[in-house]
């Protein structure tokens, strides 16, 4: 790269049609933007660092781009909310030639657009080590209808939008030394860890259902998630394990080479899919406006009084899940 400021202009050739609501765009100190009426706003930010959340093995320079919009709207969509408007911070290291950083945006321009999600600006600066990508994401949901971890109650139903562990069994053959057979024959594996697909309109039956509800999205595992439910609530959460959804490339891998997929949906994390609950007398009308919205809700436990944290039941017995998710310190 021999030039930041004419980076800067063929990276943002690869933006989608920037929306209406944008007041100010690129060319000004800062962006300006008008909320939609009634709406509150919801910010998140997610960064993705070369050798920690990728590596040249497991992802290409477009999968990274596409991975870090999804990443944040996943967040977005876990508050019930529209993902609108988003600024990127890059910072590359002198190894990254041009031609992989446009690359990068392609895919980045690609999941905006499939998000529908306005790419603001940002900034770029050279990093001495490794590709670090930190996107700030800013979404919209109606007033009083954001979902809340600290939602769930006794006699609460728990649920999942869709399969999980198939990132974490894709990031597991990407990693190995003879990849390239396995990518044949389990491609949705690869497709689940380098291109998820948070389901925006799944976060929008739930928001717009009239009814209380508590979310998150699954991306640092289903135990981790789950507990976060359970401590912000006061509550128990019991789950049982043969409900949960699991693709069958996942469970065919993992039976191949010897792991239990369900090691994989507690703590392998970013399948962003949402995991929730709501009221026992809620679940059939949600069902119905989920058929007709072509989303999935799946029921996998439900929620009790007692010591708060997550516990499984298989075959009448009950056990405290010894969760261990992501943990970027641990």
């Amino acid at each position: 790269m021999k030039d930041e400021f004419d980076l800067i202009a063929k990276l943002l050739q690869k933006r989608p049609p920037v929306d209406k609501s944008v007041e100010v765009d690129v060319g000004d100190d800062a962006a300006v933007y008008r909320p939609g009426l009634g709406m509150s706003q919801v910010i998140t930010c997610d960064t993705m660092v070369e050798s920690v959340h990728f590596s040249e093995q497991t992802m290409a320079p477009e999968d990274i781009g596409w991975k870090g919009i999804a990443s944040n709207v996943s967040d977005i969509v876990a508050m019930g909310g529209i993902p609108k408007h988003a600024v990127i911070s890059l910072a590359a290291p002198e190894v990254w030639e041009e031609e992989s950083l446009l690359r990068f945006y392609d895919g980045l321009g690609a999941g905006a657009k499939h998000f529908g999600v306005t790419i603001l600006g940002g900034d770029t600066v050279r990093s001495m080590k490794g590709l670090v990508v930190t996107i700030t994401l800013v979404g919209e949901v109606e007033r009083d209808c954001s979902l809340r971890r600290s939602n769930a109650r006794p006699g609460d139903i728990v649920f999942v939008t869709g399969p999980l562990g198939g990132s974490a069994a894709g990031l597991h053959l990407l990693l190995r030394e003879d990849t390239s057979e396995w990518i044949v024959r389990y491609p949705s594996l690869v497709a689940f860890h380098q291109r998820p697909y948070p389901h925006i309109e799944a976060g929008r039956v739930l928001s717009t259902l009239g009814e209380r509800v508590a979310a998150n999205d699954v991306s640092d595992g289903l135990g981790r998630e789950a507990r976060e439910i359970a401590e912000a609530s006061g509550v128990r959460l019991v789950i049982e394990p043969s409900l949960i959804p699991i693709s069958p490339e996942t469970v065919a891998y993992g039976a191949e080479i010897g792991v239990n997929p369900l090691q994989w949906a507690f703590d392998g994390g970013e399948d962003y899919q949402l995991v929730g609950t709501l009221p026992a007398q809620s679940w059939e009308r949600l069902l119905h406006l989920a058929k007709e919205k072509e989303v999935s809700f799946t029921q996998i436990g439900w929620v009790e009084e007692g010591e708060v944290g997550v516990y499984c039941i298989d075959e009448g017995k009950r056990s405290l899940l010894s969760y261990k998710g992501y943990n970027h310190f641990a």
